[in-house]
């Protein structure tokens, strides 16, 4: 035989509506076949899919190809027990009926997950979906919607957020202060946005700083340091921010300025922490006899930074009198922004030549 067009019925509706039993060979089998089911449940899809199957049989026979039409059924249990009952018709059916290919005919995506099990005992040359006009692609959205909903990676970045925001929102309510759900919500969905975003780098680091931990490296615990000095940092921009906006407003000061503010109270520690850091590497290097350039460089560039957005920040203070630029004065403003920025350049350039700088390989070996 040449082709065989191989008809699914995956959650086996020919037997639990109809009374038929899989596999059916044959035109007339498949008819009368569907013809039961179409009169047991006229809104079956599997009917379709038959005489699709059908028409697709008459079409190849009068073309003069040696053809033959089946049907597979699997269980209501739909997953391995249906797919290993189908797997074991098709094999059953190929020892009486060695094809050379088949036309696989389906109504969804969720028999189309057969493929598999068929391309592996035989070819396909074909795959035909018999789709009803008036619920096109119905089966197949509420398929993939919930084949997505299976995936753990998809179920987690969907239901967790949803799970997040719902006992935020009830342990408020709870306390009774539902101002205050808003605000947690935001703030919880918002930070596990941020993770998944950086999910990458943060396992990275994650991982840097176990291997650190157990092969007793100095890196552990600067790294530790480094992150307690950064939330610490943002703990006291944002207390800083507060202070002036609930003083006055933020019609009084602005966006900017707050900002600003916040950026003023904070570089220096943030500088502080990843100089804590890069330290914490540079020993563990001097340790192993390691060159340290590599870790050299971005520390200064880090200082360069901070210098610039120190300088900067200080100057939009001293501008605005709301912010206390009475006190400091335009010029002094000005000479301190002047001054950081002199001081940034020359610490880059200090990078750049360190960075430039040809690392040593290791000690050569005496002969």
């Amino acid at each position: 035989m040449q082709t065989l067009v191989i008809c699914i019925d995956r959650d086996n509706d020919l037997g639990d509506k109809a009374n038929v039993r899989a596999p059916l060979i044959g035109r007339e089998a498949n008819i009368e076949a569907a013809v039961k089911l179409a009169t047991a449940d006229p809104e079956d899809s599997d009917t379709n899919t038959i005489f699709g199957g059908v028409k697709i049989l008459d079409e190849l026979l009068a073309k003069g190809v040696d053809a033959e039409i089946i049907t597979l059924a699997g269980d209501r249990n739909i997953g391995i027990i249906s797919d290993q009952k189908i797997a074991n018709q098709l094999d059953i059916l190929l020892k009486k009926f060695p094809a050379e290919s088949a036309i696989f005919v389906s109504d969804g995506a969720e028999d189309e997950t057969l493929l598999p099990i068929v391309q592996s005992r035989m070819k396909i040359d074909s795959v035909r979906r018999i789709v009803v006009m008036q619920s096109a692609n119905l089966e197949s959205t509420y398929y993939i919607i919930k084949h997505a909903f299976n995936d753990p990676k998809i179920s987690q970045t969907f239901f967790v957020p949803l799970g997040l925001a719902a006992l935020i929102y009830a342990f408020f309510l709870l306390i009774d202060y539902s101002q205050g759900a808003i605000i947690g919500i935001l703030a919880a969905v918002g930070l596990y946005m941020l993770y998944r975003g950086f999910s990458d780098t943060v396992d990275l680091y994650w991982e840097k700083l176990k291997d650190s931990f157990y092969s007793g490296r100095l890196t552990f615990f600067t790294y530790a340091a480094a992150a307690l000095m950064m939330l610490i940092g943002t703990l006291v921009g944002l207390m800083g921010v507060w202070s002036l906006y609930t003083s006055q407003g933020i019609w009084y000061y602005g966006i900017i300025p707050l900002i600003t503010s916040f950026i003023y109270d904070t570089i220096w520690i943030y500088v502080l922490a990843v100089l804590f850091a890069d330290a914490g590497k540079i020993i563990d290097c001097k340790q192993r006899s390691e060159p340290t350039g590599k870790y050299m460089s971005p520390a200064l560039f880090v200082t360069s930074l901070g210098f610039l957005l120190w300088g900067a920040t200080r100057y939009l203070i001293s501008i605005d009198p709301v912010m206390g630029g009475a006190e400091t004065g335009l010029q002094t403003g000005l000479q301190i922004f002047v001054y950081s920025i002199v001081f940034a350049i020359i610490l880059a350039l200090a990078g750049i030549r360190v960075s430039n700088r040809p690392q040593g390989k290791g000690k050569k070996s005496k002969r």
